[in-house]
């Protein structure tokens, strides 16, 4: 089995690092940033860069053979505070799009982020 999980689906990684990694049980889905995975391109908003970055965290979630059911933590970095609540109106329409209960979740301000984007979301998913 690989334990490096890698999909067309979501943005190569920018950097030395893997999209995921596989440990059987656990799923470590490295920072996703809003890069459309087949465009390249970045959205201005907040709502619509949230919403990429959790696309980008479904994609590779389903490339491990899971679904977003199955994440249980996240870890939100945003650019700006003042957009949590539009942050947590698109997070919370997610989960409950995919039937999904709320993962254990982290939220914190940064200074910066790759590419200048708004948000980043790393998550972590559990092979029930």
């Amino acid at each position: 089995m690989s334990y490096i999980i890698n999909t067309e689906n979501a943005p190569v990684a920018i950097g030395p690092y893997v999209q995921a990694v596989n440990l059987d049980s656990m799923i470590l889905i490295s920072g996703q940033i809003p890069i459309c995975p087949k465009s390249g391109q970045v959205a201005d908003n907040i709502a619509a860069q949230t919403r990429q970055s959790l696309d980008n965290i479904k994609a590779i979630v389903e490339a491990a053979g899971l679904k977003v059911a199955y994440i249980v933590k996240t870890m939100v970095f945003l650019k700006d505070l003042n957009d949590f609540a539009t942050v947590n109106a698109i997070y919370e329409a997610f989960f409950t799009e995919h039937n999904a209960q709320f993962p254990a979740r982290s939220c914190v301000e940064v200074s910066r982020l790759p590419k200048d984007v708004k948000i980043e979301i790393e998550a972590i998913a559990f092979r029930r």
